[in-house]
């Protein structure tokens, strides 16, 4: 053969190697572009100047698509963190279509501990610390709907302890903003009078030594004599967790561990799952 022809036939073979190895990686890299759980893994830090404080979040965003997003607020408890709450929470795996949030309190006074408040967390109630978490939600919330496409009809709130207390504070006060909402080890004591029916998931330890388990299952009562609750039953196939049916399609959910003050790891599936089967009209 000739020496030309042979060098040619070598080197078409070698381009053509090369370029089936592009065209693979090319496809295996839009493939990871298009897969939303793959999108969610690596959150965003963004900042908001709210009263001349600099406040942050990260936010878990699923890709770009047709489909309007549902979104998750989840807060975390005093003392916390919004990158110890995405560890724990963890919502953006088990849920990977929705938009979840985590927010990042600032030092707080706490109701039961902490009264020099060194260490982070939520106001108490409505026009406490000038309701500056309300106005840091009200911000959070305007850039997602501006930046996202967001399903304004599934927008919930979850927390734990302090987080659960100001997610009973968001409903009494953007209550219309919530689908539902699941609070952990939380009461609410002073607003409880603005709150409209609407479908709760409550997360309550039977030995918590902070937030006694009395005071929550006064609460419970409250809320399913609020939501027009009936007898309960089974949950999900789970002995801890009970549903209590509501005349106006609002039911509330309790999920009884015989822990303390904790949120119990598989309580999140629970959660979304209970998420999942209520938006707003």
């Amino acid at each position: 053969m000739n020496p030309l022809i042979l060098k040619f036939n070598l080197n078409w073979a070698a381009l053509r190697t090369a370029l089936c190895r592009i065209l693979v990686s090319a496809i295996f890299v839009s493939m990871l572009n298009v897969n939303p759980a793959n999108a969610a893994e690596t959150p965003t830090l963004k900042k908001w100047t709210v009263d001349g404080v600099v406040r942050e979040a990260l936010i878990f965003a699923p890709a770009p698509g047709k489909t309007p997003a549902p979104v998750i607020f989840a807060f975390h408890g005093h003392g916390g963190s919004m990158r110890f709450a995405a560890r724990k929470y963890n919502f953006q795996s088990l849920w990977p279509e929705a938009l979840v949030v985590y927010m990042q309190g600032l030092d707080t006074p706490g109701r039961l501990t902490d009264p020099k408040g060194t260490r982070t967390g939520w106001q108490a109630g409505a026009g406490d610390q000038q309701d500056r978490d309300l106005k840091f939600f009200d911000a959070v919330l305007a850039t997602l709907k501006s930046e996202y496409h967001v399903d304004t009809k599934r927008i919930y709130a979850t927390g734990h302890s302090n987080g659960g207390s100001f997610t009973y504070l968001l409903w009494a006060k953007r209550g219309e903003t919530f689908a539902a909402v699941a609070p952990s080890s939380a009461v609410d004591s002073r607003d409880f009078s603005l709150l409209k029916p609407k479908p709760v998931f409550h997360v309550a330890g039977e030995n918590d030594p902070l937030v006694k388990f009395s005071w929550q299952q006064r609460m419970i009562n409250a809320l399913r004599s609020l939501n027009q609750c009936g007898a309960g039953a089974t949950f999900s196939g789970d002995k801890r967790c009970t549903i209590y049916s509501s005349k106006i399609g609002a039911p509330v959910v309790t999920f009884i561990h015989p822990g303390g003050h904790e949120f119990p790891e598989d309580a999140r599936k629970l959660i979304v799952k209970f998420f999942k089967q209520h938006a707003l009209p």
